[in-house]
């Protein structure tokens, strides 16, 4: 069996220690490199004193790491992914994308890479994330009329953006599934004197705090009941086991743009 050569990224930070463990454990993966910041205080150290495997130094040559390298797991943030993103499409290198907080022109950016080579974008990696994606489809077309839907999600004091990517991901799904338009019926925020809840509306709300790795809450609520579907992460471990399977998936298939709705065959 030929073992998939996979690069992390960010592998000083809490996913990318994660996803070091992951491809340890893995039979068919093997740490081809590990990446972090130039100003990081792990370069030059063994992955193994993260979790990876032995013999792999950690280093800041982006170039240099992904030479040779069959995917890079990135889960950084924009401005990195997007630099990293060139340089594996000037080498061919599949990347799976689980950063968030990206703008509309920089996910353009991930779509016209995603003509010369592979790309799993998603929101969220975890595979019970991505049922609930599916789930929602049909609880919404049930639930469209006389229901007002918010959606809950709570982090890690640690985390800088919100609402979630997740949070968002989930509400572009039920917007879409009621033929709405997210940008223009979501409601980030309610203080003071707002007057009656606009029943088009989907209705955000976000926890920080503490070690919470991610919990997320998509409330239906109507006259004599709720329906709530959630999903509740309790180790970062399911997003990177989410974030193998889509690299096995870019490796059986040609060059384009995918999501873990892909990977898992929920299409």
């Amino acid at each position: 069996m030929n073992e998939i050569k996979v690069v992390i990224a960010g592998c000083s930070g809490r996913m990318g220690k994660t996803l070091l463990e992951c491809v340890a454990q893995a039979d068919d993966l093997v740490l081809h490199a590990a990446l972090d910041h130039e100003a990081s205080a792990a370069l030059g150290k063994d992955a193994s004193e993260f979790g990876g495997m032995r013999g792999v130094k950690i280093g800041a040559d982006v170039r240099a790491a992904l030479r040779g390298a069959d995917v890079l797991i990135d889960f950084t943030r924009p401005e990195g992914t997007l630099h990293h993103l060139e340089i594996c499409r000037q080498l061919g290198v599949n990347i799976v994308v689980g950063t968030t907080g990206f703008t509309a022109q920089q996910k353009a950016q991930l779509g016209a890479a995603a003509q010369q080579i592979g790309i799993v974008f998603a929101p969220n990696m975890s595979v019970g994330v991505n049922l609930v994606f599916k789930l929602l489809e049909t609880a919404s077309r049930v639930l469209s009329h006389g229901y007002d839907i918010e959606i809950i999600e709570a982090h890690h004091r640690h985390k800088v953006d919100a609402p979630s990517g997740t949070a968002l991901g989930l509400g572009e799904v039920v917007a879409r599934t009621l033929g709405r338009d997210l940008d223009e019926c979501a409601v980030y925020g309610r203080e003071g004197v707002t007057g009656e809840r606009d029943p088009s509306s989907i209705g955000f709300a976000t926890v920080r705090g503490g070690d919470i790795v991610g919990d997320h809450t998509v409330l239906y609520a109507g006259i004599g009941e709720r329906i709530e579907i959630t999903h509740k992460a309790s180790s970062r471990a399911t997003f990177a086991l989410g974030a193998l399977r889509a690299a096995r998936f870019l490796k059986a298939n040609p060059a384009g743009m995918y999501d873990m709705q892909d990977v898992l065959g929920l299409q």
